[in-house]
């Protein structure tokens, strides 16, 4: 159990994963706000919008037509930040180490999750939640396999909030020639670990949440949401498998099931926090596809919703944040126990 000094007094925690620390200020949770809010937002009234390009048989910006899809879709994006035919090229001015550059290439693929346009993962059927995580596999297993490919991103930005362009339930899927910077740290890390404990780091670190059970939001058979010891977001999830996996394509059946069912109970509880349809940005983090074997890597979900202390009031990463470390007021204990009793009432 935490002692109280750390529950009350500022203290900073170390994230294991990412190598940094978090610093941590409970006392600041009581002062007053000023600064800016945002409007409410309403939940998609239509279960079709004739003027959404995600929606059935509507047509996508360029004319590019959306077929008459009844479960999922998958579509390559519009307007991609990658391509899979650039010529290769690197720079590294006078061969300093300052000034380099080097191309990319890659695919980026959008996942249309429902044809409603009124549902979200929150509010969709468990069996169609379950072919959304199909989907991922499926997508996962196929990008990975070109030869091009180092990594699959898979990620849904939920909420104008946190980007979204459209509310009709869709995610994306960005598969890049390199290994970008957060499962770069990531990977560093447990690979560091695995050769001094022979086990996986998340295996580890979620044991150690299993027995002292204060950051636990929800668990089942094979899936345990827990809100991380270095949390920096107020209410940032992450979702781990209790049996190992190291990628979203070699989840066994049981896992996909229940993946589905922990995914639909923490994000309908996120919508009862503050009553309140709950932005966030959500990534699948699945072992890099580079040929090579990766036991230290336990695949897992990160939940990053930026609400703070009502539907209107959101945390910035601004000052310190930016130029000394993350910093969060509400200490991960205390969230976590807001998001048990949210998800438990949306059980009812």
């Amino acid at each position: 159990m935490m002692d109280n000094a750390f529950l009350q007094s500022p203290h900073r925690r170390w994230n294991a994963l990412k190598r940094e620390w978090v610093l941590v200020s409970p006392h600041r949770t009581q002062r007053p706000w000023q600064g800016q809010t945002e409007d409410t937002v309403k939940p998609a009234a239509l279960a079709y919008d004739p003027t959404c390009y995600l929606c059935p048989g509507n047509t996508r910006a360029g004319g590019h037509h959306t077929p008459q899809y009844t479960g999922t879709f998958v579509f390559e994006n519009d307007f991609a930040a990658l391509k899979p035919d650039v010529v290769s090229a690197s720079l590294d001015t006078d061969n300093a180490g300052l000034l380099k550059a080097q191309t990319e290439r890659g695919i980026c693929r959008v996942l249309c999750f429902d044809p409603r346009h009124d549902l979200t993962l929150a509010t969709m059927e468990l069996p169609a939640v379950r072919r959304v995580i199909e989907m991922w596999a499926e997508q996962a297993a196929e990008l990975g396999a070109d030869p091009a490919i180092r990594y699959v991103q898979i990620f849904e930005n939920r909420g104008a909030m946190m980007g979204a362009s459209n509310p009709h339930p869709h995610g994306q899927i960005w598969a890049t020639e390199h290994i970008p910077n957060e499962p770069a740290l990531e990977l560093l890390s447990q690979q560091e670990y695995f050769a001094a404990h022979n086990k996986p780091l998340l295996a580890d670190y979620l044991a150690l949440e299993l027995k002292q059970a204060e950051r636990i939001v929800v668990e089942n058979d094979t899936w345990v949401a827990l809100v991380p010891f270095w949390a920096v977001w107020p209410f940032e999830l992450m979702l781990l498998p209790k049996q190992y996996a190291a990628s979203v394509d070699t989840l066994s059946p049981a896992q996909r099931d229940g993946l589905a069912a922990i995914l639909k109970q923490v994000t309908a509880g996120y919508n009862r926090v503050f009553d309140t349809p709950f932005p966030y940005s959500m990534g699948l983090h699945s072992a890099p596809c580079d040929g090579e074997p990766h036991p230290e890597w336990l695949m897992h979900l990160h939940f990053y919703p930026p609400l703070l202390r009502s539907a209107t009031v959101r945390k910035f990463m601004v000052g310190f944040e930016l130029l000394g470390s993350p910093q969060r007021d509400i200490t991960p204990e205390s969230a976590a126990a807001t998001l048990r009793t949210a998800v438990s009432s949306s059980k009812e």
